[in-house]
């Protein structure tokens, strides 16, 4: 099993940072057949059999925390490095 721990720093508002995440998610969602819902209004939930994890906004800050099962784990630094890039460009201001 591994896991993924990315923050990325932004200067969003509220909205748009939520609107990011929702990006952040859909790619996910659609890269790995994962299904995302929102847990409150700074928690987005995604999982499916051998992957779960949680995109949280923070003022200036989204966290995101994946764990990965096997075999998944075994693209782990690809996904990471996927995932890492997608946040990069979406919470910019």
């Amino acid at each position: 099993m591994a896991d993924i721990y990315i923050v990325q720093q932004h200067q969003l508002a509220p909205e748009q940072a939520r609107a990011a995440a929702q990006q952040v998610a859909d790619k996910l969602a659609e890269q790995f057949e994962l299904a995302c819902r929102w847990d409150s209004d700074d928690v987005l939930r995604f999982e499916r059999s051998g992957v779960n994890g949680a995109l949280t906004l923070r003022p200036n800050e989204a966290q995101l925390q994946i764990a990965l099962g096997f075999p998944i784990s075994l693209m782990a630094g690809q996904v990471e490095a996927k995932v890492s890039e997608k946040m990069r460009k979406l919470f910019v201001s």
